[in-house]
């Protein structure tokens, strides 16, 4: 793939791999958006080349990924470091807050938040990027077997917390709509 080709390519994946940036982030967009930035000139300078073993999306979203474990890392260290230089900054709300309006969206999205990193991993390249779970293993770089772990008990577990909020929600108010992911409660 020459490096034109490759270019068209990046701009056509560029609304899936920023929204795969924010789940590797911790929805942080600020975060989200240096670590693309990063991935595009990692790929274009050619320090991350393209071999054609995978599908290009599976490989870009595996180079994403690993970009954001640097990052996090870089900024943690960062942080440590300045911790005794500088007083600590005010937290401030996350910016997609307004995003997440409805009581249910607000339920599923804590949900996913809660899981364990490679869980929550895994269901958001499959139901958000639509990859299979041979796909979303190799940019997660663990066996098909461990994704496919991680899906089951990242399902099971975001199905027992949804029942549970909506269980607690529904004694405070009978206004809460009984059916939750597709099971009558």
């Amino acid at each position: 793939m020459d490096h034109a080709e490759l270019a068209r390519e990046l701009e056509r994946l560029h609304g899936e791999s920023f929204g795969w940036a924010l789940c590797c982030c911790m929805r942080d967009q600020e975060l989200a958006e240096d670590v693309v930035q990063e991935t595009y000139v990692k790929i274009l300078g050619g320090k991350a080349k393209y071999d054609g073993r995978a599908e290009l999306k599976t490989w870009l979203f595996a180079v994403i990924r690993r970009t954001a474990a640097d990052e996090r890392r870089r900024r943690l260290i960062r942080k440590l470091r300045l911790r005794f230089y500088e007083p600590p900054a005010s937290a401030q709300a996350p910016a997609d807050v307004a995003l997440y309006r409805s009581e249910f969206q607000d339920t599923f999205r804590l949900a996913l938040a809660n899981l364990p990193r490679r869980q929550r991993e895994v269901l958001q390249l499959v139901f958000y990027h639509e990859m299979s779970l041979s796909q979303a293993a190799a940019a997660m770089g663990v066996s098909l077997g461990s994704a496919r772990t991680h899906y089951d008990r990242g399902k099971q577990s975001i199905r027992e917390t949804v029942t549970e909020m909506t269980h607690a929600a529904r004694s405070r108010s009978t206004t809460v709509p009984r059916v939750v992911l597709g099971t009558e409660t």
